[in-house]
């Protein structure tokens, strides 16, 4: 396994076992991070206060299912494809659902997924420097099957 395969696994236990702690020690101190909704967050307090929500349980209990990888160790670069799954159920923090697919899969459903790939620039250290999220989060892509 190379590091950033490495890394990658710890990332991804990170991020469903909900530590942010531990998923904020994988960016360098100036990444930057596009979730795929036309924000751009640079550094780690701008980054960290883009999960709070997510980790905090604001959209339910999410997991990552990972289903592709590829990674160049020369470049430094990786790209993951996954499902998202909710479980609105479970929602931790009071406040209300963010965004339209969220919002629907609340009522509609209480499990859903959706589907995206994101791709990460790692430095030297094995740091993440970059994570581009994409996905189709709208109404059409969101799934009861992938809930």
């Amino acid at each position: 396994m190379t590091d950033i395969e490495a890394a990658l696994d710890r990332f991804l236990i990170a991020f469903n076992t909900n530590d942010l702690d531990i998923v904020m020690q994988h960016f360098a101190e100036d990444a930057e991070y596009l979730p795929g909704d036309g924000s751009r967050h640079v550094g780690l307090a701008a980054i960290r206060r883009e999960f709070e929500p997510q980790f905090s349980g604001r959209y339910g209990a999410m997991t990552f299912d990972e289903h592709d990888r590829l990674v160049d160790e020369i470049a430094h670069k990786a790209t993951i494809r996954w499902t998202c799954r909710h479980d609105i159920r479970a929602r931790q923090s009071p406040g209300r659902l963010l965004g339209l697919a969220t919002r629907v899969g609340a009522v509609v459903f209480p499990r859903f997924g959706w589907e995206g790939l994101d791709v990460f620039h790692f430095n030297d250290q094995g740091k993440i420097t970059g994570k581009y999220s994409y996905s189709n989060y709208v109404l059409p892509r969101i799934s009861r099957r992938l809930g």
